[in-house]
């Protein structure tokens, strides 16, 4: 089957501007396109136009991609998957693997990325498809012995050979009499080491072994005498053992049990892949703990100076208190004194409290949060910074925003970056506006950070949020802290946009859907202006 009309596409994605654009895309390439805006359309869509690949969004409003793919393996298990994912969703793209995915490709989605992914979900498909038809040729022979069941086998080589999956055959007697190319090269085992010499349980753990036989005659994993996606380690020849996933069915004639098949996939990618996604929160927590030290000079004289003045109210009342019985005018004078030391006492817990809150590394805490609330502490952590770069702070936040279903810290992070990177970009002083607002019209919650810096190169304006960009010089940046700021608000189901001129400065916008809207659509779309 070529590239031509023989393909069906379905392409789901809320977003209705990159439905367009992709459909023209792959239309333009020759296959049949059927778009839909949401998990349950497009899964209505699959049932009506039988696709052999479908393209979605993971992160959608409703049914999101990852129930789409669970749907689709258990009503059309030949329907290859293919996910689109944000950056910071490594994780799920890592699931979705697991969750017998085709292929996962980052957004936004590259002609080339997509042009390798659709002929990895061909070549699946086409390997599934003769595999599944080679089953159905040998069900209808009916061999009368896993001699002759083997034998129709080997008429059929070239396609097993040609699987992505590594295939091993076994006949009664558990000895391997099918072994392809594939397995070949995950394990390092040649075949002539292998067929009809080695049995199937010298390629397991002895204990994973017994697991594998166990569930392999239960119906845990796919049914009886089956197994679909059951995850294991096999042993390669150097004796390393290595994780794989695991599709298994036992052939029997009349009963009688004639063999066993199983199709096998390295995970070894997949746990880098999660590896990566470890190491990638480890440097988001280094780069929370580069902010926080930028932050120490500024919360150390915000904690001195009430601190200097309880000091010398306590004097003062001590004073009092040594000049015998209180009067009414000192009465009154010395309540006076322990008001303002009360007010100033907690002006000192609420700036620990925040600098300890922002430092501590903690899961994602999802709950009811006040911007405005996240805004304020973030200005009285970094006011004395900004006075010590002569830049000038105005502010402009609406009172009573609603709530967001938001992370508190996550999202002050989110904040004290960008103050940050506006300080970096007024070195020699300026002005830093925050503003916060309800657009009452779709229920977003507006937060604006605007710096009167030197402004963001034209040509540097599309990378600002990649990992690891920085025009900084060495040991002034690690480029991560827009790409941080990113994946919080992505997370977040916001979107954020940049304005900026040369010269004149830079506007990052925020919008977060307000507790109980409905937000249009659930991921981060990155805006250019200027």
């Amino acid at each position: 089957m070529a590239n031509g009309k023989e393909w069906k596409i379905v392409f789901i994605d809320d977003e209705e501007d990159i439905r367009q654009v992709t459909q023209l895309t792959l239309e333009d390439a020759g296959y049949q396109v059927f778009p839909a805006a949401d998990g349950r359309t497009g899964l209505q869509l699959c049932r009506e136009v039988l696709p052999q690949i479908v393209i979605t969004d993971i992160r959608m409003p409703g049914m999101d991609g990852l129930q789409v793919l669970e749907a689709l393996k258990t009503e059309s298990p030949d329907i290859e998957v293919i996910v689109a994912t944000a950056f910071g969703e490594m994780n799920l793209a890592i699931k979705a693997l697991q969750l017998d995915a085709s292929d996962f490709i980052t957004k936004p989605i590259g002609d080339e990325a997509l042009r390798l992914a659709l002929k990895r979900a061909k070549e699946r498909h086409l390997s599934r498809k003769q595999v599944r038809d080679y089953t159905a040729i040998l069900e209808k022979e009916n061999a009368k012995t896993s001699q002759e069941l083997f034998k129709s086998l080997a008429f059929q080589r070239n396609l097993i050979e040609n699987s992505m999956d590594g295939i091993l055959g076994s006949d009664e007697n558990e000895i391997v009499v099918i072994y392809n190319h594939s397995l070949e090269g995950t394990l390092g085992f040649l075949k002539e080491e292998v067929l009809h010499k080695m049995t199937l349980n010298q390629f397991f753990p002895a204990e994973k072994f017994e697991d594998f036989k166990k569930n392999l005659f239960s119906s845990a994993y796919g049914g009886e005498n089956r197994l679909m996606l059951y995850e294991t380690n096999l042993i390669e020849k150097s004796g390393r053992e290595i994780p794989v996933q695991v599709s298994a069915s036992l052939l029997s004639d009349q009963g009688l049990d004639k063999g066993l098949v199983c199709f096998f996939r390295d995970l070894r990618q997949i746990r880098k892949l999660e590896q990566e996604f470890s190491d990638q929160a480890r440097i988001l927590h280094q780069d929370k703990m580069m902010s926080m030290g930028r932050l120490a000079a500024s919360v150390v004289h915000e904690i001195n100076n009430p601190l200097s003045g309880i000091l010398n109210y306590l004097r003062l009342m001590n004073r009092i208190l040594s000049q015998g019985p209180l009067s009414e005018e000192r009465q009154i004078k010395f309540q006076r004194y322990v008001e303002l030391i009360e007010k100033e006492t907690d002006r000192c817990s609420q700036i620990v409290s925040g600098l300890l809150s922002f430092s501590r590394r903690s899961p994602p805490s999802f709950g009811e949060v006040r911007m405005e609330k996240v805004l304020r502490l973030c200005i009285l952590l970094s006011q004395h910074k900004l006075e010590l770069s002569n830049i000038r702070l105005e502010t402009d936040i609406e009172s009573d925003l609603p709530s967001i279903n938001g992370d508190f810290n996550q999202l002050q992070q989110c904040m004290i970056n960008l103050i940050f990177n506006a300080v970096d970009a007024m070195q020699e002083g300026g002005m830093l506006t925050l503003k916060g607002f309800l657009n009452r019209s779709n229920r977003k919650v507006i937060v604006t950070v605007r710096d009167t810096g030197h402004g963001i190169p034209p040509e540097n304006l599309p990378h600002i949020f990649e990992p690891f960009f920085t025009t900084k010089k060495d040991g002034y940046g690690t480029g991560l802290g827009l790409s941080t700021v990113y994946g919080i608000i992505e997370r977040h189901q916001g979107t954020i946009s940049v304005e900026s001129h040369i010269g004149k400065g830079t506007t990052f916008i925020i919008e977060l859907p307000a507790s109980g809207s409905n937000p249009e659509d659930g991921k981060n779309r990155v805006i250019q202006q200027g």
